[in-house]
């Protein structure tokens, strides 16, 4: 099994040329307004995403780094552009997305989120996920790349104070890549994202994946 050490990963030509131009041609058929942040429900707008992300392809892809048969758990388009340039404070992604609420002490803090039911499991699970952030365009500083304290999944679930003083005392690094590039990362590694210094168009394709079994009626809502 893949190991990553650090929380983090960057992928160099995740994407063939022939993927990023189906992937674009895809999205531009959609009603996107250019100041969206997230599109939760990207894979029920676009189903050729859905097949991508649940194809033999991207699953082979992220299945070393699982002990068992991983499955998709959700997908994100998030797009920064000049009309939304937004910034997000150092967190950790601690929440899934499921089909229905369920009882289980160690699964708390639901929500609802785009009509969709969200809850922090315990740390196992996490570290039983991965999360794949695929560049659709150059993603560098000056557009707000998102940034990375190595190791910090390593602490298991901060509170927001705790995650403010541990990023005063410890370095992060940026995460640039160009178009068709990926960031595997940890979801509960402490990342932030500033707004961008010079605002253009910066798309990501954000897809989680995980190796739990959910109890008997719950599915991942992806």
């Amino acid at each position: 099994m893949l190991l990553l050490p650090d929380g983090y990963f960057m992928q160099d030509n995740f994407l063939t040329a022939e993927e990023l131009e189906i992937i674009n041609n895809a999205l531009a058929k959609l009603d996107i307004s250019d100041d969206a942040v997230g599109i939760r429900d990207i894979l029920q707008q676009c189903p050729y995403l859905l097949q991508f992300a649940n194809s033999k392809r991207i699953l082979n892809y992220v299945q070393p780094y699982f002990e068992s048969p991983a499955s998709l758990v959700r997908a994100i388009l998030f797009n920064k552009t000049a009309e939304s340039n937004w910034l997000v404070p150092w967190h950790q992604d601690k929440t899934v997305a499921v089909s229905k609420r369920f009882d289980n002490p160690l699964w708390n803090c639901w929500s609802i989120k785009g009509g969709v039911n969200h809850v922090q499991p315990p740390v196992d699970i996490l570290n039983r996920m991965i999360t794949l952030r695929i560049h659709l365009d150059d993603t560098t500083e000056k557009n707000g790349c998102l940034k990375v304290i190595p190791n910090s999944h390593k602490l298991g679930i901060l509170k927001q104070s705790d995650i403010n003083n541990f990023v005063k005392n410890n370095s992060y690094q940026l995460c640039e890549g160009v178009t068709g590039s990926a960031l595997v990362m940890r979801p509960h590694l402490v990342h932030s994202s500033s707004k961008a210094k010079e605002p253009i168009q910066r798309r990501i394709l954000h897809i989680e994946f995980s190796d739990f079994t959910l109890p008997s009626g719950i599915t991942w809502a992806s």
